[in-house]
């Protein structure tokens, strides 16, 4: 039997699963997008800066990459249970926008070759993980939690993304 939730919203164990994939597909597609951005730029322009102490080297990115990806799909999803988008509309307005600016950024980066573009680009990304993450953990606790880790890289990748602007400036 379905539970339902205060608002009604029951989603069966096929539209679970549907949704599942769904949020899974639509952030492989992000994270395709933009790693694909990233690769034209990652092994020429970008070996040419000068870098911080503490940039990692580019072999680590992809896998957290990829980890914060599946994390903020089950996080969407879970929230998503919760009652659908539908009953969260401002919380799945923001996921959906700190999504785009997530990709914005490889663009602006990597695509135009402009730490100072990324940089505008990752301050409100960030911003909008945060607030994300608050109205996540209000729908559902998990769906909070799974965004910190991302909320935490975005704030690494910010402060690199600065460093690497001032450096080369």
């Amino acid at each position: 039997m379905t539970q339902s939730t205060p608002s009604g919203f029951a989603p069966n164990q096929r539209s679970k699963i549907f949704a599942l994939i769904a949020f899974m597909v639509l952030c492989l597609i992000i994270s395709a997008a933009g790693g694909a951005v990233t690769a034209t730029s990652v092994q020429g322009w970008y070996t040419t800066l000068e870098k911080p102490f503490f940039n990692p080297p580019n072999w680590l990115f992809a896998p957290v990459w990829t980890m914060i990806y599946f994390m903020i799909a089950f996080s969407g999803w879970r929230a998503w249970l919760k009652g659908g988008i539908a009953n969260a509309k401002v919380a799945f307005g923001i996921y959906g926008a700190q999504l785009l600016l997530n990709l914005a950024w490889s663009f602006l980066f990597f695509g135009a070759q402009s730490p100072f573009l990324g940089l505008i680009d990752i301050i409100p990304l960030l911003i909008l993980i945060i607030i994300n993450a608050v109205m996540f953990w209000k729908i559902d606790r998990l769906a909070g939690i799974l965004m910190v880790p991302y909320a935490l890289w975005v704030s690494f990748a910010m402060l690199l993304n600065g460093s690497i602007y001032f450096l080369n400036t």
